[in-house]
């Protein structure tokens, strides 16, 4: 597949965070002062999950007003509109713009008028993953997640469970995330990012319906077939999992193993603009060091679409218009 094409295939995102993907031309506007792109990109082979951490300060001081959510959201529509993405599913944790001006409500509304302005202009459909983050307590998170299924249906797709997965593993939170499954909220999870295979199969027994990362499935075959049984999708991001060191240096991407387990897998982006990538830089990756064929990535495609937090009739507007038959009604 030509890097042409490539960037001409029509694309699902449905592991993106918004904070890690402002532009830096946004940032340099919000932030009224010059910015390097150093201050905001991880380098390829970035030392730790600790150092790529460290990019996003400067985007969440970006996300304090309703002003800066709006444009972020209109922003990272813009973006992913150039390589001809269709549908993306954007996550961000609400928590971290609420302030004396801002509560929970008014975050997402603002993120999601933003969103709104971005399909009007260039015509890509999205929707919001809101995300718990394991540092904080259960009452918090609860409270956000609450207010959050307000918006369910309405912009909010589902929940998530994001931040330092080895110092907060799954177990910590499987009564909040009954609480949300109660609460007829869909939900993913970060899980097997930092090497626990236990966190992917507590998040799926809990009713996680789509796994963020997953690279702990490696070699795991029962929790594997687990996954395949529940219909389960894993979501990769392959540039930011070998930033992070979640696959380390000289170690194989599993992507083709998941492919040849039967496993749900979709190919995402993470953070666009801290791991400097793209879809198409992602796909481009796979093709050149996994052996990932074309028709892999049509299948990774329609996985996503299988995957996505959309109803039936939806998911059938965005495979015509994938397809090329017209727009998102």
């Amino acid at each position: 597949m030509e890097r042409l094409a490539i960037q001409e295939l029509p694309k699902i995102d449905l592991h993106c965070h918004l904070d890690g993907s402002l532009s830096l031309e946004l940032v340099r506007e919000l932030l009224g002062r010059e910015v390097q792109p150093e201050e905001l990109m991880a380098e390829d082979d970035c030392g730790s999950l600790a150092e790529y951490l460290e990019r996003f300060d400067l985007p969440l001081q970006c996300l304090q007003t309703a002003d800066g959510l709006r444009r972020a959201g209109h922003d990272f529509i813009r973006q992913v509109a150039k390589e001809n993405v269709r549908y993306v599913e954007v996550r961000f944790a609400p928590q971290f713009s609420v302030n004396e001006r801002l509560d929970v409500g008014k975050v997402i509304e603002a993120v999601l008028e933003g969103l709104a302005w971005g399909r009007q202009e260039y015509g890509v459909e999205s929707q919001v993953i809101v995300c718990a983050m394991r540092h904080l307590s259960e009452e918090e998170n609860l409270r956000m997640l609450t207010a959050a299924r307000e918006f369910l249906g309405h912009g909010v797709c589902a929940a998530d469970l994001a931040g330092d997965e080895a110092a907060f593993p799954m177990k910590r939170f499987l009564n909040l995330f009954a609480e949300v499954r109660r609460m007829g909220m869909p939900f993913t999870i970060h899980a097997g990012e930092c090497g626990s295979a236990e966190n992917i199969e507590e998040a799926v027994r809990c009713g996680a319906m789509r796994i963020g990362h997953g690279i702990a499935l490696r070699g795991r075959s029962q929790i594997q077939k687990l996954c395949v049984e529940r219909d389960v999708g894993i979501e990769l991001c392959p540039v930011s999992n070998h930033q992070t060191k979640a696959v380390k240096r000289g170690e194989p991407y599993p992507i083709r193993e998941f492919l040849e387990a039967g496993l749900l897998v979709t190919l995402n982006t993470d953070n666009r603009t801290v791991s400097h990538t793209s879809l198409s830089r992602e796909i481009a990756f796979v093709q050149e060091h996994c052996g990932v064929s074309d028709a892999d990535i049509v299948q990774m495609q329609e996985n996503a679409l299988r995957a996505a937090f959309l109803d039936e009739q939806k998911k059938e507007q965005i495979r015509h218009c994938l397809l090329g038959r017209g727009k998102v009604q």
